[in-house]
């Protein structure tokens, strides 16, 4: 995607996902994710829940295996959709980063 073509999207988007926009960005520039942690030793330093020992990477492939957000909120009554909206946005920001996590657990 191009910058021009990025450019038409944003001018597209209300003004609460335009703020949400920014949000992210800001997060990306800034390597901070709400709710999110890199802690090394815990879990292998993958990026994970703040304060859990779930990582994104298996947030993420239970998604990708057929799991709605429901289900993972039934299935980790513990976890809140905040939780679930900052996995999927730190994973679109960092694709890399999931798909080799997700490739390095399906080898072991």
């Amino acid at each position: 995607m191009t910058l021009k073509e990025l450019e038409k999207q944003l001018f597209a988007l209300t003004p609460g996902e335009k703020n949400q926009a920014i949000q992210l960005l800001v997060q990306s520039l800034s390597n901070t994710w709400q709710g999110i942690e890199k802690t090394p030793g815990v879990c292998g330093g993958e990026a994970r829940i703040a304060k859990t020992r779930i990582p994104i990477w298996s947030l993420v492939n239970y998604r990708i295996l057929g799991a709605s957000d429901v289900r993972i909120l039934q299935d980790f009554p513990h976890l809140s959709a905040a939780d679930l909206a900052n996995s999927w946005a730190y994973a679109e920001a960092h694709p890399e980063e999931i798909e080799a996590a997700i490739a390095r657990n399906e080898e072991a």
